[in-house]
């Protein structure tokens, strides 16, 4: 497969999980790959497992420094950024009045500014090179309704979705194509910690969230890193140049927009 070859992939939170597995995608697709996370030691080992295709970089999206450094090693290092993909994320959870000012700041900061500026840093790198690229945004289902212990993390997504409208209305005059995917439950180290705050929460056994969820998908079962993949390598690739502002569920049929 060669969708992707000669083309850079920026992606966030990628030591893991989804962005792991798209960073393992792209390169099977010929990209290069930047592997920024927090995780600088876990991302360091993701990307000697990948292969020779991609490089870590240690990544703080609430710092601009750090988000500015990070971008400007990875075009040091290729050259260019050709695709980014925001997937840092944090889940939080708590009924309505428990909810902590300084949680709620925290996982804002994360998931809405994290995105909006990493976007607007890589952003201002593709208007530069006027060579276009493409821009894609992990939402949820989350931000397709509310929860009712999950508040805060359905709001950041909403907002998610909502900046993928405006930065994608905005950016095409340079041709940069702004998306998002709203994955659903999938199965991973992130739903494992989710369970964990359900089975506080509503006093379940540990893993019982987790196989009630899955049934409750139309397709029958919780969505895995992989079934993500050929969403995320179609908006990375020139199949999707008319695509704009759009966010796409692959949640196994959870939810319908």
């Amino acid at each position: 497969m060669t969708r992707l070859r000669g083309k850079v992939a920026f992606i966030t939170g990628a030591a893991r999980g989804i962005g792991r597995a798209f960073a393992q995608a792209y390169v099977d697709e010929g990209a290069q790959v930047v592997i920024a996370d927090i995780n600088f030691a876990a991302a360091q080992t993701t990307a000697q497992e990948i292969g020779p295709s991609t490089i870590a970089i240690e990544l703080d999206v609430t710092n601009q420094s750090s988000i500015d450094a990070a971008v400007a090693k990875a075009i040091a290092s290729f050259g260019k950024i050709d695709i980014l993909v925001n997937n840092a994320a944090l889940f939080s959870a708590a009924p309505i009045v428990e909810i902590d000012r300084a949680e709620y700041t925290r996982v804002f900061d994360i998931n809405v500014a994290g995105t909006l500026f990493t976007l607007q840093a890589v952003a201002k790198h593709m208007i530069e090179r006027k060579q276009g690229g493409k821009i894609i945004n992990m939402a949820s289902q989350a931000g397709r309704r509310g929860e009712a212990l999950v508040a805060v993390y359905c709001a950041t997504k909403a907002a998610v979705i909502s900046l993928t409208q405006s930065a994608g209305l905005d950016l095409i005059k340079h041709g940069i194509n702004v998306n998002a995917i709203a994955p659903g439950v999938v199965d991973g180290d992130h739903w494992d910690g989710v369970d964990a705050y359900f089975a506080k929460l509503e006093n379940k056994p540990a893993g019982q969230k987790k196989i009630e969820v899955g049934k409750a998908v139309p397709f029958g079962r919780m969505g895995t890193p992989a079934d993500l993949t050929g969403m995320a390598i179609f908006l990375a690739s020139s199949e999707s140049d008319y695509v704009v502002a759009q966010t796409y569920n692959v949640d196994g049929g959870n939810w319908m927009s």
